[in-house]
This record gives structure tokens, sequence and C-alpha cells, in this order.
């Protein structure tokens, strides 16, 4: 069973899922749009986060004057971040001239509408530095099980498998088929339409048989 966030946490989750999903199709465009959202993402968490009431965020408490500097700005948002990890002793790998720096990468993607496409290195280093804002400011512990999960249940299910018999059994009722001029084994055309009615087909087939055979016997 999937484990629910908190319902302020699908917001940033959100974002930082549409991130990952880009990162992993992985073509020239989804690492543009990859960078793109998990800078985003990064955002997002800290504002978020920002702006909760203290009960949801582990009643701490801020001065209003400090979170209106913070909010202020990407950079002040990151120097709440770094500042706020060093309140906790928390030990973190992202480092703020980096996350700075991917910034500005993504600056160059978004507003200038840059046609380069970012480097490996740096999605893969805007990537680790967004999970690890929304772990440490949402308390979550193992945020690629979170994005797996999730994931998984976005994709869609996988199609039937073909079987010999399966085969066998339309082939023997419906023969061959002709298909631009060519002639095709009827399980062939069917399973590539429709994986689903090929099975539907196959097991409504073997009923009938088996029905006839026990008609038979009879």
């Amino acid at each position: 069973m999937m484990r629910s966030l908190k319902p302020w946490a699908y917001g940033p989750f959100e974002v930082l899922l549409h991130a990952e999903m880009h990162y992993r199709d992985g073509d020239d465009l989804d690492r543009r749009m990859s960078m793109i959202s998990f800078d985003n993402a990064i955002e997002v968490a800290i504002t978020t986060y920002l702006n909760l009431h203290p009960m949801q965020r582990g009643n701490r408490t801020y001065a209003k004057a400090d979170l209106e500097r913070w909010l202020n700005n990407y950079h002040t948002k990151i120097d709440f971040y770094f500042g706020e990890c060093g309140t906790r002793c928390v030990d973190v790998v992202a480092r703020a001239d980096e996350i700075i720096w991917f910034h500005d990468v993504r600056n160059g993607q978004y507003h200038i509408g840059g046609a380069t496409v970012p480097q490996r290195r740096e999605l893969d280093g805007v990537r680790m530095a967004a999970m690890e804002v929304f772990a440490v400011l949402f308390e979550e512990s193992d945020v690629v099980a979170l994005l797996d999960a999730h994931i998984a249940t976005r994709s869609p299910a996988p199609p039937p498998p073909r079987s010999d018999e399966h085969d066998r059994v339309i082939d023997a009722a419906h023969g061959m088929v002709e298909v631009c001029g060519q002639m095709e084994y009827a399980s062939d055309v069917l399973y590539g339409l429709d994986p689903a009615r090929y099975r539907e087909v196959a097991l409504e087939l073997l009923s009938d048989n088996g029905s006839t055979k026990k008609g038979s016997a009879l």
C-alpha cells in the first residue's frame, strides 16, 4: 500500500514528481523540462513550508519579519533552507552555491529560451538537491521510494502475454487474414491490435472447445 503524504506536502511533491517523470524519460526536451521543474520544486517546497501553520512544521515558529525576508526571492529562500539545516544540525549534501548555479542554468532555459540541453551532471545535481530539500522540510526519509510508488500507479498495466496455446486456438478457428495484400496469422493481427481482446477470444475458444469435448463424451 502506498504511504500517504501530509495534505500540505502534496503540492510540492507533485512538482517534484513532474520533474522526475521528465528526468526518467530523458530526451532533450524532457531534460530541459526536468531542469526547470526540479528548480521549481526547490522553491515551491521552501515557499510552502514557510507559509505553513507552526503546528504543521513541527511547532517551529519564525518571526514575521524573518518570514517576509526569506520569502522575498529565490536567493533568500535558499538562505533560509541552509540556515534551517544548521539550526536542526542536519547534514546535507547539496551546497548553496551549487543550487544557485543550477538556478542560473534553469533561468537560461526558461527566461532566455536557450537551445542548449542541460548536462547530465547538472540534472543529477539539481535532482538530488530538490529531493533533499523536500526530505528535510517535510521530514520524508525516502523520497525516491515515494516517487517510485507514485510513478508506478501512473504507468499503464502491461499487456497480457502471448502464449502458444492461445495462438493455436485462435489460428485454428480463424486461420489467416489478409492485411495490406499479405496473409497474416489471425493471432498475430489480433494481438497487435488489442492484446486484451486476444486473450478474451482465446479463453472463449478454449471454453467452447472444452464444452464441446464434454458434450461429445456424453
